[in-house]
């Protein structure tokens, strides 16, 4: 079950309920709307008028300056503001118990040798804690391609077989040749997986959308820039959190340089996640235990934009609770829809 990206179009590759137990169903990509549409269509004079109206959707988490979360807030507590203007919060909830869609994404490239058994113990632990009947979550891995191992379920079991799959510089033979060479030590296309994941597999799914990505933010080899992989992902509505680790040594020995964390950074904060760096084996834990925790202290704030066109602009966002000593999590934007 590989995903590939030709030269015209992403494609996924992948099983799907298509009648026949094993049949393959060939995807594209369509670009996935960014904002939820309320749509009532009544009768006037003998025809029928549509009426649409646009909500765009902000999960956000609080910390207090210590970190720690606020789990208890109101509406009035939050302000959002859109490219600078003030907006009304119409619809807001607290996201304590919200089903999940989450995909898990590991780098497999040799950078990740000497930490790959780690992330596979801890990325089995979060399932096991995070997951509830009626989540759904994916696991791929990437390295000089980008290989769906286990598609959407609910099943612990299936996840943690496909995350114990995870092999480096691995991929299974699927029915498309490799993008490029086996072999090759310097390929990690991080950003065609983030691209992929999201247009792909993300895009026509509902609700709280998350990618946990593991990585140490060094891309090789990708297809598809930073910028079209962030697009990617804003507009299918995935928060992604990046946990950063990494094998220093691996890149000292090679005599690469190492430049990563900004990278995964602005992937993170721009989608409404961060970026958790695992320096010791004991911080991996800690790691998972904190995106746990944010997950399920989340509030979803709801409004109208006050601008109306329809001209696929993106449109920043600013979320700020009134107490000042409150810090937001959220994302920092979206497209607008384009006619």
């Amino acid at each position: 079950m590989k995903i590939t990206l030709s030269s015209q179009a992403p494609v996924v590759i992948r099983k799907a309920a298509c009648g026949l137990a094993g049949v393959l169903c060939l995807l594209t990509t369509f670009a996935a709307p960014t904002l939820a549409q309320d749509t009532q269509e009544p009768p006037v004079a003998g025809q029928t008028l549509k009426v649409t109206t646009e909500v765009v959707n902000v999960y956000a988490v609080v910390k207090d300056k210590k970190g720690h979360l606020i789990p208890n807030l109101n509406k009035e507590d939050f302000e959002v503001r859109e490219d600078k203007v003030p907006q009304k919060i119409l619809y807001f909830s607290r996201e304590t118990d919200t089903p999940l869609t989450m995909g898990i994404l590991v780098d497999t490239s040799p950078s990740q040798e000497h930490v790959l058994s780690l992330e596979q113990r801890e990325a089995k632990a979060f399932l096991q804690q995070v997951l509830r009947p009626k989540d759904l979550a994916f696991v791929l891995h990437f390295d000089l391609e980008v290989e769906l191992l286990q598609d959407f379920t609910a099943s612990q079991n299936l996840l943690a077989k496909a995350i114990d799959e995870t092999v480096i510089n691995g991929g299974g033979g699927g029915p498309l040749p490799s993008t490029f060479p086996r072999g090759d030590p310097c390929c990690t296309q991080l950003y065609d997986a983030v691209y992929l994941a999201s247009s792909e597999l993300m895009k026509n799914e509902v609700g709280r959308k998350v990618l946990i990505v593991l990585t140490d933010g060094e891309d090789m080899g990708s297809k598809v820039k930073l910028e079209t992989a962030l697009e990617a992902a804003q507009k299918s509505d995935v928060i992604i959190y990046c946990i950063n680790i990494s094998d220093r040594m691996f890149y000292m020995g090679m005599g690469m340089p190492f430049s990563g964390e900004s990278v995964l950074k602005k992937i993170a904060e721009d989608t409404g996640g961060r970026v958790i760096d695992v320096k010791r084996e004991r911080d991996a834990h800690t790691a998972f235990q904190q995106i746990a925790d944010e997950l399920r202290t989340q509030y979803l704030l709801g409004y109208t934009p006050t601008n109306t066109k329809h001209d696929g602009s993106f449109r920043k966002i600013e979320v700020r609770a009134t107490n000042g000593n409150y810090k937001v999590q959220a994302r920092r934007g979206y497209y607008a829809p384009a006619d």
